[in-house]
């Protein structure tokens, strides 16, 4: 199954390119967001919250973004699931690995 898969040279760079656009505008989503917290704290007891939110999203990120390509197609699926890919970023692929990613994103959809 994903096992099995074969990852072309030109495939490695479209679905390196397609993560790493995913990654940047997850982390700059995060930068945004902490930013704001950070400029509304007005307590010291905030900052602790801060560093709790910062560990949160740092474990989420860790989770999500996986680059074994044993897992990318799911991973790939995931990540236009929540809105941080889109699958003509995907374009060049070959077929098999399209067929996955779709599929997954199929049944997280439903």
């Amino acid at each position: 199954m994903m096992r099995e898969l074969k990852w072309s040279a030109s495939e490695k760079k479209i679905a390196r390119r397609a993560y790493e656009a995913a990654l940047e505008s997850a982390l700059a989503g995060i930068l945004a967001e902490f930013k704001a917290k950070a400029a509304a704290a007005a307590a010291p007891a905030e900052m602790w919250a801060m560093e709790h939110y910062l560990r949160e999203r740092r474990r989420e990120i860790d989770e999500l973004f996986d680059y074994r390509y044993s897992q990318l197609p799911l991973v790939l699926a995931r990540l236009i699931s929540e809105g941080y890919l889109e699958e003509a970023q995907l374009a060049g692929l070959a077929e098999d690995k399209l067929e996955i990613v779709r599929t997954h994103l199929a049944y997280m959809r439903e």
